[in-house]
């Protein structure tokens, strides 16, 4: 959630999902156009850490954390040079990466000031910490980590209630290892 984002989300609402799909349901991963392979390389890899899996030459790209097969891929088979979106248009607002830690979080952060990465946020949600920036091709990303469910802010009913707040950064700084 970013300044645009309403303060409030709204109480779940069980008339719009009758029938949940399977928790176990996860987003495997995401796979983003951009306008050159390499430079999107430099950041995901470079700058963030993530661990190139596989490349097609100088089309597509897939990368990881910890082994897995693909958390993002990246291809130029239809942006190859193109240009960010404009604004007011729909698409991908932001990716987002769980980090499993705060510590790990604050190496995200520590990692991107030394690559001079602006940050366009940092809030506190109560349920997780957030960065937000965006990529070489002005793709949003969002790197958080979540607090443990026990923790999470909760109204009188019980009801999830998050908020968004500045992140303290020198305090997330601390964290790193």
């Amino acid at each position: 959630m970013t300044a645009n984002a309403p303060p409030q989300a709204t109480p779940l609402e069980p008339q719009i999902t009758p029938k949940p799909v399977d928790a176990g349901v996860r987003i495997g991963h995401v796979h983003l156009k951009v306008s050159d392979l390499d430079r999107a390389l430099a950041f995901y890899c470079g700058v963030l850490g993530l661990e190139l899996t596989q490349r097609y030459g100088d089309q597509a790209a897939f990368i990881s954390a910890g082994g897995y097969h693909h958390h993002i891929g990246l291809n130029t088979w239809e942006s190859k040079g193109g240009l960010p979106p404009p604004p007011g248009t729909t698409g991908l607002f932001h990716v987002a990466l769980l980090y499993p830690t705060r510590a790990a979080l604050a190496d995200a952060l520590r990692r991107l000031i030394e690559a001079g990465v602006p940050l366009d946020g940092a809030s506190d949600h109560g349920v997780s910490e957030a960065l937000y920036l965006r990529d070489p091709d002005e793709n949003g990303v969002e790197l958080y980590w979540d607090r443990e469910p026990a923790d999470w802010p909760r109204d009188e009913a019980g009801h999830l209630s998050m908020f968004t707040r500045r992140l303290d950064l020198d305090g997330l700084l601390r964290e790193a290892a």
